[in-house]
């Protein structure tokens, strides 16, 4: 049965310490949580699941905003009409990246920020991304434009930075022509 994960609120001080790097293996709670997470980021992308529990849509999650201060990542990304590729990074690090800078449209969002946020964020266009997955084998992940903000989002989480840190106050929004929009 789907329960209803418990997300941080922008409030909780514990979203901005820098969470520690995990040693594996993993214990079988984590790997429940992480279960939990895809389960939860599924339904709230799927408009009959988020009405019927009550979810804000959201796209990925980080372990700090479960009030676990440890560097693991959730991204369940909608790459066809109720087709999801699920990516769980444990120990992400961006290695590389695109000179190209992106920005979401309408601006970021945060399951743990429940209000409006004005403003853009710019990020890289493409990064790749290495971890390792839930039984300590080392990935590799290239992600671009939505995917690639995600990533960058939610390593964010892991040092303790929300989206809205990254919004420049003298500059809150940008013209197409400055910035490619996705």
């Amino acid at each position: 049965m789907f329960k209803k994960l418990d997300i941080l609120d922008e409030k909780d001080k514990r979203l901005r310490i820098v969470s520690k790097e995990v040693t594996f293996p993993i214990s079988k709670e984590y790997k429940n949580l992480i279960q939990r997470a895809i389960d939860h980021l599924t339904y709230s992308q799927i408009e009959e699941y988020e009405k019927k529990y009550n979810l804000r849509p959201g796209m990925g999650l980080a372990f700090p905003q479960l009030g676990i201060n440890e560097r693991i990542i959730i991204i369940v990304n909608e790459v066809d009409d109720g087709i999801f590729e699920n990516y769980v990074v444990i120990n992400p690090k961006i290695v590389s990246n695109s000179a190209e800078m992106v920005a979401v449209e309408a601006g970021e969002g945060c399951l743990s920020v429940n209000r409006e946020v004005p403003g853009q964020v710019l990020r890289y266009a493409r990064v790749t991304v290495e971890g390792f997955d839930e039984d300590g084998n080392k990935i590799r992940v290239r992600a671009r434009e939505d995917l690639s903000v995600a990533f960058q989002h939610e390593i964010d989480h892991l040092n303790g930075i929300l989206f809205f840190d990254r919004i420049d106050p003298n500059k809150r929004f940008y013209s197409d022509i400055e910035i490619r929009l996705i």
